[in-house]
C-alpha cells in the first residue's frame, strides 16, 4: 500500500492519470524526437529525418484530457503519425494540469510554448509563416484561445491555420441539443464535462448542479451571448434525435461571482468578439455525432464562416468523443478514427 501512496495512486485522480499517462515510445526510423523546455514549459518536438528542399510547416499540438489528464507521452502515437504522414515538424506541449493548477495556467503554458516556437521556428527547420495551432477536446479549447490571443500580437508571424478536434468552446450552456442527446454516451458524459470545466476554473466541483441547470449565469448574461450560443444557429438535422429548449432561470449572485471567469474568451473562445473572429486564420473543425461537444464546434463553425474565415469541416457520423485517439489501438481501434486522423493529415498537407 505504501508503494501505491508513493506513486500517488490512492486517489481516483492519481490512479486515472497513471492509467492514462502513456509512455515514451522507442526511436522512430522516420523522426528525430527531442524533449525540450520552452521557458518553464516541457515540450517534445518531432522532426522528419528525410531531407527537405525548404523549411517545413510547423504543427503545435495541445493534448486533450479535460485539462486534468493527458501528457506528451499519452499523445506520442498521434503526434508521431501527424509528423510522419504530413511531413511536418510537430511540437507537443506538456501544460500544467488541474486541479493542482487552475485557469489560466494551462492557457498560459500553451501561449508561452507557442510564442517561443514562433520566435525560434527557423531553428527547427520550420517556416514561421506556416505554423498551425491544433488540439483535441480541452486541447482544442486551448488552441482556439491561443489563436484568438495571437490576433493581437503584431510582433509575431500570423498563425497560418487552426485545427480544432471536437473542442470544448463554452461553459455557459450545458443544455444544447448535443448535450441532451449524448448526455450518457461514453467516453464524455454531460455531467463529467461540467465537472472538468469547474476543476479547470477553480480546482473543485462546487456549484456543479447550478452549472448543469444553467443557473450559474444571470439571465442578462445569457441574453448577451444568445446571438452566438442559441440552438437556433445549429442546423435542423442535428436536432432530429431530440431537443427540448430550456427556459432560462435566474442565478444566485454568489454562484455567478464564483464562476464568472467562464465568460472570458480565453476560457470560452466561442464568446469572443466579432472583431477577433474576423481576423482568425483558416480553420479546420472535426466533430462527432455522438459527442456532447458537437454543438460547441458547430456554433463556432458558424461564427467563423459568418466572419469570413475559410472553414474545412469534417463530421464523423458514427463517431464519439475521443475517437481519434483510438486510431491505432489494435482490436480497440475504430476505422472512423483513423479516417478522421487521415483527413486532418490531408488538410495539413494542403496548406
Amino acid at each position: 500500500m505504501e508503494f501505491l501512496y508513493k506513486l500517488g495512486l490512492c486517489s481516483q485522480l492519481g490512479f486515472t492519470r497513471y492509467m492514462r499517462q502513456g509512455r515514451k515510445l522507442g526511436e522512430d526510423p522516420k523522426l528525430f524526437i527531442k524533449d525540450l523546455q520552452f521557458g518553464k514549459v516541457p515540450v517534445r518536438i518531432y522532426q522528419p529525418r528525410a531531407p527537405s528542399a525548404g523549411r517545413r510547416r510547423g504543427v503545435i499540438y495541445f493534448h486533450g484530457g479535460g485539462w486534468m489528464f493527458g501528457s506528451i507521452n499519452s499523445y506520442e502515437p498521434i503526434c508521431r503519425y501527424i509528423a510522419r504522414e504530413s511531413e511536418s515538424v510537430v511540437l507537443s506541449v506538456e501544460y500544467r494540469l488541474a486541479p493542482e493548477h487552475t485557469y489560466p495556467a494551462q492557457y498560459e503554458d500553451c501561449l508561452t510554448a507557442t510564442t517561443h516556437f514562433m520566435k525560434t521556428a527557423e531553428d527547427y527547420g520550420v517556416d514561421p509563416t506556416c505554423i498551425i495551432i491544433s488540439g483535441d477536446s480541452a486541447g482544442g479549447n486551448l488552441a482556439a484561445a491561443v489563436c484568438q490571443t495571437l490576433v493581437g500580437r503584431p510582433d509575431l508571424p500570423k498563425v497560418h491555420a487552426q485545427v480544432l478536434i471536437y473542442p470544448c468552446l463554452q461553459a455557459i450552456d450545458f443544455n444544447l441539443p448535443s448535450y441532451q442527446q449524448n448526455c450518457a454516451v461514453p467516453i464524455l458524459f454531460r455531467e463529467r464535462t461540467a465537472f472538468y470545466v469547474l476543476q479547470y476554473l477553480k480546482g473543485d466541483a462546487s456549484f456543479l448542479e447550478d452549472v448543469l441547470e444553467g443557473s450559474h449565469m444571470p439571465v442578462d448574461v445569457k441574453l448577451k451571448f444568445r446571438k452566438w450560443l442559441s440552438a437556433d444557429n445549429i442546423p435542423k438535422e442535428f436536432k432530429v434525435r431530440g431537443y427540448k429548449p430550456k427556459v432560462p432561470i435566474q442565478s444566485s449572485n454568489e454562484v455567478y461571482e464564483a464562476v464568472k471567469k467562464i465568460c472570458e474568451p480565453a476560457f470560452s473562445p466561442l464568446l469572443t468578439e466579432d472583431a477577433v473572429v474576423r481576423q482568425l486564420p483558416e480553420s479546420y473543425i472535426l466533430t462527432c455525432e455522438y459527442d456532447v461537444l458537437r454543438d460547441d464546434a458547430l456554433l463556432y463553425k458558424k461564427r467563423l464562416e459568418d466572419g469570413g474565415v475559410p472553414v474545412t469541416w469534417y463530421h464523423i457520423e458514427n463517431g464519439f468523443h475521443g475517437i481519434i485517439s483510438l486510431f491505432d489501438k489494435g482490436r480497440l481501434s475504430f476505422p472512423a478514427g483513423k479516417k478522421g486522423l487521415d483527413n486532418i493529415v490531408n488538410f495539413l498537407r494542403s496548406l
